[in-house]
Formats: structure tokens, sequence, C-alpha cells
């Protein structure tokens, strides 16, 4: 990457200053903005303050307020008008930790001491995914305009169509709509327990993908891919991944039937 081509700036949070000095140097170095902080406090005012902060690299034990809770404030000021993506850096990888980050909506972790050149490649996955999400934000609003406009054709449409109607077609349309919607297939129940991300890891390994494919496709990193499947197999009940992937499956009624009533 060459320098100051990312339009997205970064803002790195660690109670230690050489730490972040470190992490800033580099990354200016390798094209980025970066925004260097001290404590939470300081990095959840420059999120507030500054709408080009799109990644946050945040230390997970600071005072005050730690990564997973810097995290969360933020993802309250961005409400649904502002996308960011944010990774964990810690010192311990406490397990329970990093489950919980994941939980809470930060997108990768990686354990100090810190390959710097891998965490360039995980930050670029991220600003690919925030360009995503953006392009989806964008897409939304226009959506939400036009959903009115919409809405209010149709309606038109559907008057003036039971009007031109004999009730005998009417009632062949209605009949072939309830087949529609008997055949439709839903996702077993226990599943709407699961958080978005643990949905589309779920949906994955239905797929048959393994955790390197699922990686790519979601830009995380594969230890990251393991601790969802081990999450979404714990809430689920299930013991392998072959067990999921015949819960998801829409010709196994029998093996859905029984995830269902489970």
């Amino acid at each position: 990457m060459n320098k100051l081509t990312s339009a997205v700036k970064v803002l790195v949070v660690d109670d230690q200053p050489l730490i972040v000095e470190e992490l800033c140097e580099f990354l200016e170095s390798s094209g980025y903005r970066c925004v260097p902080c001290g404590s939470s406090r300081q990095a959840l005012q420059r999120f507030t303050e500054d709408a080009e902060v799109g990644l946050v690299l945040c230390d997970l034990h600071m005072p005050d307020m730690d990564g997973i809770e810097l995290v969360q404030a933020m993802q309250k000021v961005a409400g649904k008008q502002r996308a960011f993506e944010a990774i964990m850096l810690t010192g311990r990888a406490d397990k329970q930790d990093v489950i919980k980050a994941l939980r809470a909506g930060i997108a990768d972790y990686y354990q100090k001491p810190i390959n710097l050149d891998e965490l360039l490649e995980g930050l670029q996955r991220q600003e690919s995914a925030l360009e995503e999400r953006q392009k989806e934000l964008q897409l939304g609003h226009l959506n939400q305009k036009l959903q009115y406009l919409s809405e209010s054709i149709n309606d038109l449409y559907l008057d003036l169509d039971k009007v031109r109607r004999s009730p005998a077609s009417a009632a062949a349309d209605e009949g072939e709509l309830a087949g529609e919607d008997a055949g439709a297939v839903e996702i077993p129940s226990i599943f709407t327990q699961l958080s978005p991300r643990q949905l589309d890891v779920a949906r994955l390994v239905g797929k048959g993908q393994t955790n390197y494919q699922i990686a790519c496709e979601l830009g995380i990193t594969e230890n990251t891919v393991k601790l969802y499947v081990s999450q979404v197999l714990r809430l689920t009940h299930m013991h392998n991944r072959t067990q999921l992937a015949l819960a998801l499956s829409p010709n196994n009624s029998a093996m859905r039937q029984r995830v269902t009533a489970h």
C-alpha cells in the first residue's frame, strides 16, 4: 500500500504511550491516518468528534473503560447512521475475554506482542469490510426514501387489481400464495439466539465450507472462525459441524424437527 491511499482514519487506543506511538508510526508509513489516544475517554471523544474514524485498534485491558466497554460506547454514538470496525489487542489471550469481545461486535483480535505485518493485513481486511458496510448504509438510506413511494404505488395496484379480478381468480391466487408459504423453509428456532455474525458462520458451515474459506469470505482470521464455530455449537447444543450442517439443511426435516424441539 502506498502512502496516503486510505480515506479512513484509524483510532489507536492503548494506555501505554510507547505502544500507541509504535503502532501509529507503522500504520502511517503504510498509508493510514492515525488518531492516537492514551485513554478510553479520550478515544470516545475523538471518535464522536471525527466522523472520518472508521477503524479502531484498542487494547482490551485499560483503566476506566476496557476495550469492550469502549467499543460498546462507540456503537451507541454511531447508531445506525455510521459504520466502523474494531480490532482488539490483548496481552493475555483469555478465551472468555475474547468471546465476550466478539459477542460485543469486535471484528477480530490480536495477541501482544503483535506481528505488525499480520496486523496490517487484518486492518486491510477490515477496511474492505467497512467499505461494504458503508455501501449498505448508503443503499439503506436510499431504500428508506423509496420505500414509502413504493408502498403507496403497490397499494394502488392492489386496489386496482381487486377491482379487475373476478372472485374465482382471486381465490385461486390466494390458494397459490398459501401453497408457497407452506413450502417455505424456516431456520430452526434454536438458531434465533445467535448473533448475526454467528449465524453467518453457521450458514457457511452448513454449506460445507472450511474454516479457511469462511475466514476469507467474512474477512476475519481462522482463529476467530474457530471461536465462532465453538460458540454456535455450544449455544445450539450441537456435537459437531456435521450435525450443525444437517440441522440447517432444508432437505433433512427429521433433523430440523429434533433441533427445533430441543
